[in-house]
């Protein structure tokens, strides 16, 4: 079958199958079937709804890692998976089917035994969740292989850009208390509301901070992102909770980010840190980097948003994002991607995979 034709159909198939987070199981199945009827059952180990897959085992050659994860967040849609001229539609076709499709038919037609390089594919549930229960890190825990690998690729969706790093996150809980008081004679109470105004004129006044890290640019910035408190409306409220945001450079640890929180709030009010994400460097002078930017690429850019590439960084391996998915359908109702950069996704990877140059010259 033609390489686009088989891109086609891939996508489709696996787009139909949902495997909304929690619910990968289904999907995990069909990728699990298909490979190992492809590339034999000793290359493909399951743990859990996750896959880590042997494409091609190359002894002393450059050790790659494609990534990329099963899951989807639970979106609505006006259709089945379906192609409707150079789109496709359906949940998880930019993020990442796409992604996944392309990982699939590389993997199904590189020759095992010419490639220039050792080739690993994960496939992985539970991404869009928080970031403790994301299974990547118990199979980066589970295989070596993976702590092994000279480069990562994870294929978010980028628009086929290359996205050097990413920022970490941090969310925090900033809890101020108060006094109940009837809301006629509020100088009986304490509002837990208006202890707040410091805080959030001081977010008001907080310029984003621009961090440089191997010549690429990451915007340091932190938002309010969910409040609530109050008892009712004829109370004043002795309780009010704010969701802070902090997206931060690498270079730091979520610990430090958090102390940093903790000062600007003081005495004010109480924190309470979860879903602590690392950030990730952008490696952008490593070899396996500099060629996959030369094989095509359409921009190399810095990732202005988390993605597992921090976990990857944090074992001591280069990643990038490089995914042919379009950035701006993840998330979104009617998400389609657009199969033009499907096919030059896939063009691209397998220009790199099989020129990888040897990292020992």
């Amino acid at each position: 079958m033609p390489v686009h034709e088989a891109l086609r159909t891939t996508l489709l198939d696996i787009t139909a199958v949902p495997s909304p987070i929690g619910e990968e199981e289904a999907l995990c199945n069909v990728v699990e079937e298909r490979l190992r009827g492809t590339l034999g059952e000793d290359a493909i180990h399951r743990h859990g709804h996750s896959l880590v897959v042997h494409a091609a085992s190359r002894p002393g050659l450059p050790r790659i890692g494609l990534i990329g994860h099963l899951d989807t967040v639970r979106t609505e849609h006006d259709g089945p998976a379906r192609i409707e001229g150079d789109r496709l539609f359906g949940a998880g076709a930019a993020d990442m089917k796409s992604g996944l499709a392309v990982m699939i038919e590389l993997a199904e037609r590189l020759d095992r035994n010419t490639l220039p390089c050792d080739l690993t594919l994960v496939f992985y549930e539970r991404e869009e969740g928080p970031y403790e229960e994301n299974a990547l890190g118990p199979l980066l825990d589970r295989f070596e292989r993976l702590r092994g690998l000279d480069l990562a690729v994870c294929l978010e969706p980028s628009d086929n850009k290359l996205q050097l790093g990413c920022m970490g996150s941090v969310h925090t809980t900033v809890r101020f208390r108060g006094k109940t008081a009837h809301s006629a004679r509020p100088w009986q109470g304490d509002n837990a509301i208006l202890k707040a105004l410091g805080l959030l004129q001081r977010l008001v006044d907080r310029a984003p901070n621009d961090v440089v890290i191997d010549g690429h640019h990451f915007r340091e910035v932190v938002s309010p992102t969910l409040a609530s408190g109050g008892r009712s409306r004829n109370i004043v409220p002795d309780l009010f909770e704010l969701n802070l945001n902090y997206r931060f450079a690498p270079g730091r640890t979520p610990e430090q980010v958090v102390e940093e929180i903790r000062a600007w709030v003081g005495a004010d009010a109480e924190v309470e840190a979860m879903d602590l994400a690392p950030a990730g460097h952008p490696h952008a002078s490593h070899p396996l980097v500099g060629h996959l930017s030369g094989c095509g690429v359409d921009r190399v850019e810095t990732k202005q948003a988390w993605t597992d590439v921090a976990r990857f960084d944090a074992v001591g391996v280069a990643a990038v994002n490089f995914g042919p998915g379009n950035q701006a359908q993840a998330h979104q109702r009617n998400e389609h991607t657009e199969l033009p950069l499907l096919y030059e996704g896939y063009r691209i990877l397998e220009r790199f995979l099989t020129t990888v140059p040897d990292l020992s010259e």
